[in-house]
């Protein structure tokens, strides 16, 4: 194995506490570090990878993990930063299922306890060289693919994220080709993850809208995912906005407007009908290469899955 060349990374640690940002950027230094960013707030952390692109991010989670696990959530969705892809590691003192649930739920790369020793460290980086994980896009998770039924069926495709970690520790690429490498991965990784998160958003809406059918429209499970609806409506529109298609973004606006209509008391039975148009038509825009009958077919069976998982539970009530 190729001995591994830490001195062009570039690292970005988030501590609150100066004495542990002191201990994490000399532990990173006896690996050989030589280009670390310390930063002692999580909006300074946020600031730092929208302006540039860290190969990896240690973040504490102490105190701020809803918070933290957010600003991950949105970094691999393409809200926040350049890359992504990066590799991040959370850092805790402790150690809860709530926490774990909530850094495995954000996409991060793994969770380290503190208090690490070096080693402990460098064997975590190590691991995101050699082996990182694939990543997976679903509705509502970008990141490592932790299924562990491998029999389970999905429909979530694996791929290997962009790793500048990688190019630079283990493949020694020169500045100028990891630049050309990294940047034309970025582009190719981000126009997978805009496709991917359009495709799944928008059979969501058609998931949502069939709910809806379903639900009375005073009750709180309608408000609940009338707003559901409305919020993924308006993320797609961002996306439909940003890659430039004009006929799927009128058709975010034609669901969003059914929403708001509803939702300020308009008339079911003349609104249903129009969300339902707009949002078979946004699903067949971004997704041609299936024919109504199968889009038909595909939702019918996840509102059956639906249904059979939520029977139990409207049994017991």
């Amino acid at each position: 194995m190729a001995r591994l060349s830490y001195d062009s990374v570039e690292a970005l640690i988030y501590d609150p506490v100066p004495s542990n940002r002191t201990a994490t950027r000399s532990a990173l230094y006896s690996l050989g570090f030589r280009h670390t960013e310390t930063v002692p707030t999580l909006e300074s952390m946020i600031e730092v990878i929208q302006k540039q692109t860290p190969d990896i991010v240690l973040a504490e989670a102490q105190g701020v993990a809803d918070e933290l696990c957010l600003a991950i959530q949105q970094l691999r969705q393409g809200v926040a930063g350049y890359n992504p892809f990066t590799v991040v590691i959370v850092t805790a003192w402790e150690k809860s299922s709530a926490l774990i649930t909530k850094v495995v739920n954000s996409g991060a790369d793994d969770l380290l306890l503190r208090p690490f020793s070096t080693a402990q460290l460098g064997s975590r980086i190590e691991a995101h060289i050699e082996r990182r994980k694939g990543f997976v896009i679903t509705t509502d998770y970008v990141g490592p693919d932790r299924r562990r039924d491998q029999d389970r069926t999905s429909d979530a495709e694996v791929f290997n994220p962009p790793n500048s970690l990688k190019m630079k520790a283990k493949d020694k690429m020169s500045a100028d080709v990891i630049a050309k490498k990294l940047d034309a991965d970025l582009n190719l990784g981000r126009d997978k993850l805009a496709a991917e998160k359009l495709r799944r958003d928008s059979f969501q809406i058609c998931i949502l809208w069939r709910l809806l059918q379903e639900e009375r429209p005073d009750t709180p499970a309608f408000a609940t995912d009338l707003g559901r609806l409305g919020n993924l409506a308006r993320a797609v529109e961002r996306r439909c906005a940003d890659t430039g298609q004009n006929k799927a973004l009128e058709r975010c606006n034609a669901v969003q407007a059914a929403c708001e209509a509803l939702k300020n008391g308009g008339g079911h039975d003349t609104l249903m009908p129009a969300l339902s148009e707009a949002a078979l038509d946004l699903h067949r825009l971004i997704c041609p290469e299936k024919s109504p009958a199968e889009q038909l077919r595909e939702i019918d069976a996840t509102i059956a899955i639906i249904q059979t998982r939520n029977q139990p539970t409207a049994l017991a009530s």
